[in-house]
C-alpha cells in the first residue's frame, strides 16, 4: 500500500498529468457540456439563424414546456403536434408576407417545437407520404396530412422489419432481435427529446474517444519513463524489487483511469442536472430512434453509456500499461497506444465487415450508441446483441494485459 501511495503521488506530481487532466476536463465538461447547453447547441437561434444566443438554460425550459401538453406518443398526440407545427409555420409565413419579418415570439416557439426528432420519426414511419418535389423546399412536417398519421406502433413494427430485411438480418438473427424488441413497452411517454438525444448520441458517445488521448499521454510513460529517467539501476537495488513496484504501477495506472473518469462524469452529470434536470428520464430511447430494439429508457441508456466508457477506460489503461512495459521508449509506447485507440477508426471503411466488428471490441474503439442499433455477433452458433459484448470484452482485454505488463517489465529490467 505504501508503494502504491508513493507511485500514485509521483504520477500526480508530474506537470504532464496535471495539464492533461485540466485540458480533458475543460474540453469534456466546460466546452463539451456546459457551453453546449448554454450556447452552442441549446441556445435560442438568432434572428438571422446565423448563430445562437447565450440563453440555453431558459431556452431548454421553453422547449420542455412546449412538449408538456402531449404526455404520451399516440396517433392523436402526433397528429396534434403536426397541426400545431403547421399552424406555427403558416403564422410565420403570413407575418413575413404582411409585415416583412417574422414575429420574434412566434419564431421562438416555432424553433422550440422539436421538429428535428419528430420529422425524422414521421419520415421513418410514413415514407409514402413524403413528396419528392417538396424535399428541398420544406420539411415533411410542414405539409403532411395529419389525418393520415395513424397506426403509429404498427408502423414502427413494419419499419423495423423492413430495416432488418434491408440489412440482411433474417432467420435466427431476425427472431433473436425481435425477441429483444418484444420487451419494449408501449405506448411511449413523450416529452422534449432533443436534450437526451444530444447527451446519448454525442456527449457520452465522444467521451471515451477524448479520454483515450489523455490516458495514452499519461500512462505511456508509467513504465517506459523509468528508462527515460535512467532509474532502472536504482530500482533493482531497492528492497521491494521490480515485482512489487510493477504491481504498484499497475494499480496506479488503474486508479488514474478511474479518477479521470470520475472527475469527468461528475462534471457532466452536474451540468446535465442543472440545465436539463430529470424531465424525460422515463422516455424510451425509441423516441430518439424509432427502430431501436433496446427495452431501455433514457436513464438506463445513460447508465449503460457511462458504464461502457468506464469499463473501456479501464481496459484501455491496461493496454497502454502493457505497451509502456514492453517499450523502453515512452514516445513509442504513446504512438502505439494512439494506434490502438484511433487506428481501427481510421481504417474501418477499408476493411471487411467482420474485421470492423472485431475492432469494436477493442477498448474505447466501439461505441455505447450501439444500443440504438441491431448489430450482433455470432459465437458458438448463437447470436449475441453487440452491446452485451461491447461493454465486457474491452475491460477483460485490459485485465488480461495487466499481468503481462508486470512480466514484460520484468524482462526489460533483467536485460
Amino acid at each position: 500500500m505504501e508503494l502504491f501511495r508513493l507511485e500514485h503521488k509521483k504520477l500526480w506530481r508530474k506537470n504532464t498529468t496535471r495539464i492533461c487532466v485540466l485540458l480533458c476536463f475543460v474540453y469534456c465538461v466546460v466546452l463539451g457540456s456546459v457551453l453546449v447547453y448554454q450556447w452552442g447547441v441549446f441556445g435560442s437561434r438568432k434572428d438571422n439563424l446565423g448563430g445562437r444566443n447565450f440563453d440555453g438554460y431558459v431556452n431548454i425550459r421553453n422547449c420542455q414546456a412546449y412538449f408538456s401538453k402531449y404526455g404520451e406518443l399516440t396517433d392523436e398526440t402526433l397528429q396534434a403536434w403536426v397541426r400545431d407545427y403547421q399552424r406555427l409555420h403558416a403564422a410565420l409565413k403570413k407575418e413575413k408576407e404582411t409585415q416583412g419579418a417574422e414575429n420574434k415570439e412566434t419564431l421562438q416557439t416555432y424553433q422550440n417545437a422539436g421538429w428535428e426528432t419528430v420529422n425524422s420519426m414521421i419520415s421513418t414511419l410514413y415514407p409514402e407520404l413524403e413528396q419528392e418535389e417538396m424535399h428541398y423546399v420544406m420539411i415533411m412536417s410542414c405539409y403532411v396530412d395529419p389525418d393520415k398519421l395513424t397506426g403509429l406502433y404498427g408502423r414502427r413494427e413494419k419499419a423495423l422489419n423492413t430495416f432488418l430485411d434491408v440489412s440482411g438480418q433474417t432467420g435466427g438473427e431476425r427472431a433473436y432481435l425481435l425477441q429483444i424488441n418484444e420487451k419494449v413497452q408501449e405506448p411511449f411517454s413523450w416529452k422534449w427529446v432533443e436534450g437526451w438525444s444530444d447527451v446519448l448520441g454525442s456527449m457520452l458517445a465522444d467521451l471515451g474517444t477524448v479520454m483515450a488521448l489523455f490516458l495514452a499521454i499519461v500512462l505511456s510513460s508509467l513504465f517506459a519513463g523509468e528508462w527515460h529517467d535512467n532509474t532502472s539501476a536504482l530500482i533493482l537495488t531497492t528492497k521491494n524489487g521490480w515485482r512489487k513496484l510493477a504491481l504498484a504501477k499497475v494499480f496506479t495506472g488503474l486508479s488514474f483511469a478511474l479518477e479521470l473518469f470520475g472527475l469527468l462524469a461528475a462534471g457532466m452529470i452536474v451540468s446535465q442536472l442543472v440545465f436539463l434536470g430529470t424531465e424525460g428520464w422515463d422516455m424510451p430511447i425509441q423516441t430518439i430512434k424509432m427502430i431501436a430494439i433496446a427495452p431501455m429508457n433514457m436513464l438506463q441508456a445513460e447508465i449503460y453509456e457511462y458504464a461502457f466508457t468506464l469499463l473501456g477506460a479501464v481496459g484501455f489503461a491496461g493496454v497502454v500499461m502493457l505497451l509502456s512495459a514492453c517499450c523502453k521508449n515512452h514516445v513509442l509506447a504513446f504512438l502505439l497506444s494512439l494506434a490502438v485507440a484511433y487506428g481501427p477508426k481510421t481504417v474501418k471503411d477499408f476493411v471487411p465487415y467482420w474485421l470492423e466488428k472485431a475492432f469494436d471490441l477493442l477498448p474505447l474503439v466501439g461505441s455505447g450508441t450501439d444500443i440504438f442499433r441491431t448489430n450482433t455477433f455470432r459465437l458458438f452458433g448463437h447470436y449475441i446483441w453487440s452491446p452485451y459484448l461491447l461493454i465486457w470484452v474491452p475491460v477483460l482485454i485490459g485485465i488480461l494485459c495487466m499481468p503481462h505488463a508486470v512480466r514484460g517489465w520484468a524482462r526489460r529490467m533483467r536485460v
